[in-house]
């Protein structure tokens, strides 16, 4: 497989994990591979990512953010 043909993998400045177990559930935040918070709703996400000195204009981009275990809209964990 030559280079152009190998796909795309995007390495966002901002990861947000799965939802975490708690009252209310979060989500954990890392900016360059850092664990930087936990947000409880989507606006947290941008707060946190504006304190680091991000500005996000596409939360759906993939260059800028990746959603781990659901998307910009998941903030409960799915019953089993």
């Amino acid at each position: 497989m030559t280079e152009i043909g190998s796909p795309y993998i995007a390495h966002p400045r901002i990861m947000v994990l799965g939802v975490q177990p708690g009252v209310p559930p979060f989500r954990i935040i890392e900016i360059d591979g850092e664990v930087v918070g936990a947000a409880r709703a989507l606006t947290d996400v941008l707060v946190v990512a504006a304190a680091a000195g991000i500005t996000v204009h596409d939360l759906d981009d993939p260059d800028m953010i990746r959603w781990v275990g659901g998307d910009k809209l998941t903030w409960t964990r799915r019953q089993r």
